[in-house]
């Protein structure tokens, strides 16, 4: 036993030291860990902001000076007063997102108890602004000109009233959820990708015949690329959650981050022996990077941290339950957005356990025939 630790952390250093020279794969970790968490908690297309508007005034009343007025920062930028043949032109070049129409004599209409119209050009290329900036333009839109018929500043009093009480992301911040899923999605993805690329190395520099003539087994060489691949993205994980989520991002964190490290760590059994499989699968670089698109994506869309798993049909759903990154978003998402302890998220790290033991069965299986 004390051989096989010996010949497990050995081998172990070498992939460490194999990857140290491998400046595109530790680019491709600092990014991913970095700078790639940072603009996706900043860049949520689902929020609107600072949206260009400019607005064609022909009606030029106090109405519509109100409109002008009630567009503000940070959902719009201040509006533009242009001219109806500057409208299309402005749309194709990409400078307005959204161009209001308003037809002369509208106040007028209004007044007089008619149903005037205006219209709203939206530039539907830029697909997430355009659907949320709508809804935004039309509720400002039929307030001021409802505040402006009714010569009183209020609003209706609804049958019921309908106490607000957001848990877990008091402001509904988008970018909050963005972080914490990015590091989640990077996990998985560099467990696969590093445990991969060091099998494929050895292949490709003829060192699996080295390894084959020392008196080491499979299992030892599997252990060993699994435990220094998965030691480098847990460090990784670990410095994403408390410098760039919390230090840098300043999203709290409710839950316990040592229980997170180690649900992760779990992830990280499953996900490397996932990536030995699919190493010994594709015979090169190139073919695992194909084999990776089909694999990463499903695992990555379906997984829950897009989209709710309830919300897909019957047999994705009981698909992807055997995915260890479902359980794995389950898990995060309880442990640090709602501070989940170990008594509630114990069925996904049973799960993670399970499925990680299988994949790694399966991978060993492969391995031993990719040395023969």
């Amino acid at each position: 036993m004390q051989e096989t630790l010996r010949n497990i952390f050995q081998l172990g250093l070498k992939e460490l030291r194999g990857l140290s020279r491998d400046w595109v794969m530790l680019g491709l970790i600092v990014y991913s860990f970095t700078l790639a968490i940072y603009v996706e908690s900043k860049a949520m297309p689902e929020s609107l902001n600072r949206a260009a508007i400019a607005i064609v005034d022909e009606d030029r009343s106090p109405l519509t000076a109100r409109l002008f007025v009630a567009f503000q920062p940070p959902y719009f930028t201040p509006p533009v007063a242009i001219s109806a043949p500057e409208l299309d032109r402005r749309l194709d070049a990409g400078v307005d997102t959204f161009a209001l129409e308003i037809p002369s004599g509208f106040q007028a209409d209004l007044l007089a108890g008619a149903h005037p119209t205006m219209q709203l050009n939206v530039d539907a290329t830029r697909v997430s602004q355009a659907f949320t900036g709508t809804g935004y333009i039309h509720q400002i839109v039929n307030a001021e000109v409802a505040e402006f018929a009714n010569k009183v500043r209020g609003r209706d009093i609804p049958p019921v009233d309908l106490a607000l009480r957001a848990r877990y992301n008091q402001r509904l911040d988008p970018g909050w959820f963005g972080a914490v899923t990015h590091v989640v999605m990077s996990v998985t993805m560099l467990a696969i990708i590093l445990t991969g690329a060091a099998l494929i190395r050895e292949k490709e520099h003829g060192t699996v015949e080295h390894l084959l003539v020392m008196p080491v087994t499979a299992t030892e060489i599997m252990l060993s690329k699994i435990w220094s691949m998965g030691l480098v993205v847990l460090v990784a994980s670990g410095f994403a959650i408390g410098v760039m989520v919390q230090a840098i991002l300043h999203v709290p964190v409710a839950g316990s981050v040592p229980l997170f490290m180690f649900g992760t760590m779990l992830m990280l059994f499953a996900t490397t022996s996932l990536g030995i499989f699919l190493a010994t699968v594709a015979g090169s670089m190139p073919q695992f990077g194909l084999l990776l698109i089909l694999v990463l994506l499903p695992l990555q869309v379906l997984s829950g941290a897009m989209t709710p798993v309830e919300s897909m049909p019957d047999v994705i759903r009981f698909i992807m339950w055997a995915a260890p990154n479902t359980h794995f978003i389950v898990f995060s998402q309880g442990v640090l957005f709602r501070g989940a302890g170990i008594d509630v998220v114990w069925p996904q790290l049973a799960a993670l356990a399970a499925i990680g033991a299988v994949l790694f069965r399966l991978a060993l299986w492969r391995f031993r025939a990719f040395l023969r």
